[in-house]
């Protein structure tokens, strides 16, 4: 039998699985919870069960994991009606740790379909109809997956949320994790250098952020979002999905671009930046001078046992303080298997910040003529984010 490294795209090892598997059962352990139950149909922000199997969700298909604590994992994926494979030890590389594989063809689309999984975790769970469940992932798990099992034979089962037990050990990254987010970073960086490189005038802002893409591909990136959008100096064009990246650019105009995409290994980074056609205006330069000094602003407070609601409410004083709007959505966050990871810098996030998160910085503004942003990350440290991992330069690029 071939291992997992001659199919699967730079693949985890098995010793870094296990890590992650028996630091979860001490806490199930610990908290009396005997199997948890987690669902993700994609790999942008799915990222449960690839931590668990090191084998993504893609495409909108779900897919189902019961993690019993004292027993290999069971899977249900999609493929045939009544597929059901035991597996012992690496019998299949591709699904470590997996001692049930069962599949049935369920689609979100199809309503009728949205107990099948169900179906089969019931018929695989059968000694854990009294126990004690662990729902990890809520946001992620169907309504038709929980409600099945409610109201058949695990109606006497406990049910309880179990995200913060998992959340806790995913975002703290070992060894092997670091130097794979690590590459996601320097990938990212020849994307942005190569869609630098290829962008002129009458070239749409899709198909520059196409060329980053396929940078990140070359690399081993399987997924990613290329948010980009151009426009005359003087106005403000904030980043966009490629639905309304059909615009023409012009000599002269500015670009923006963010390469958020996952490299080898599957983990998420992020880099965002500006080029201009041309010249950048001084208002332009002034005021991404003014965005560096609120990511230091920030970085001076992202550490270890910090509140990220105290960071939240004193960065938002800073920019008040400097004439400069609120933020009010999302300006810093960890990262990992999703592109959007906990803990959410933010005023209701009760995770503090820790050693060893991947930590993404995106202060961004705009007013009636800039877009202001740069968006980089970082490793905290025992004294805080003391590792920038992007080295593409902290500057407006100009190109002409």
């Amino acid at each position: 039998m071939s291992g997992p490294g001659e199919r699967i795209n730079t693949p985890i090892s098995t010793a870094e699985l296990e890590r992650r598997w028996a630091a979860v059962r001490t806490a199930m352990e610990e908290q009396g919870i005997d199997v948890l139950l987690m669902q993700s149909n994609n790999d942008f922000m799915g990222g449960y069960v690839k931590w668990f199997t090191d084998v993504p969700a893609t495409n909108g298909y779900p897919v189902t994991v019961a993690f019993p604590r004292d027993e290999g994992m069971i899977a249900v994926t999609q493929g045939p009606v009544g597929g059901d494979r035991k597996l012992k030890g690496d019998e299949d590389p591709l699904r470590r740790g997996v001692t049930r594989h069962l599949t049935t063809p369920a689609f979100d689309t199809a309503h009728y379909t949205g107990t099948y999984q169900a179906e089969l975790i019931d018929k695989a769970l059968q000694g854990y109809t009294t126990a004690t469940v662990g729902l990890v992932g809520t946001a992620h798990l169907s309504y038709a997956l929980v409600e099945h099992l409610k109201k058949g034979r695990f109606s006497n089962a406990k049910f309880i949320e179990a995200s913060e037990l998992v959340d806790r050990i995913k975002v703290i990254k070992s060894d092997e994790e670091l130097a794979l987010i690590r590459r996601t970073a320097a990938m990212q960086d020849e994307c942005m250098k190569a869609a630098f490189a290829a962008i002129k005038p009458g070239m749409r802002d899709l198909e520059v952020a196409a060329v980053a893409e396929q940078v990140g591909h070359g690399f081993g990136s399987e997924q990613g979002l290329f948010l980009a959008q151009s426009g005359p100096l003087g106005s403000a064009p904030a980043i966009i999905n490629r639905h309304s990246q059909n615009r023409v650019i012009r000599e002269g105009d500015q670009f923006q671009l963010l390469v958020e995409s996952s490299g080898p290994g599957g983990f998420y980074t992020e880099l965002g930046r500006t080029c201009v056609l041309g010249k950048a205006s001084q208002e332009m330069k002034d005021e991404f001078a003014f965005v560096l000094e609120a990511r230091k602003f920030t970085l001076a407070r992202l550490q270890p046992g910090a509140s990220c609601r105290d960071i939240w409410e004193s960065y938002n004083s800073f920019m008040r303080d400097h004439g400069r709007p609120e933020e009010k959505r999302l300006y810093c966050h960890g990262q990992g298997y999703d592109m959007v990871e906990r803990p959410l810098v933010r005023f209701d996030e009760p995770m503090p910040i820790a050693d060893r998160m991947n930590i993404v910085v995106h202060p961004t503004y705009a007013t009636e003529r800039t877009f202001s942003w740069v968006c980089d990350n970082y490793i905290i440290g025992a004294d805080g984010p003391g590792e920038r991992i992007h080295k593409f330069p902290e500057e407006i690029v100009e190109l002409g």
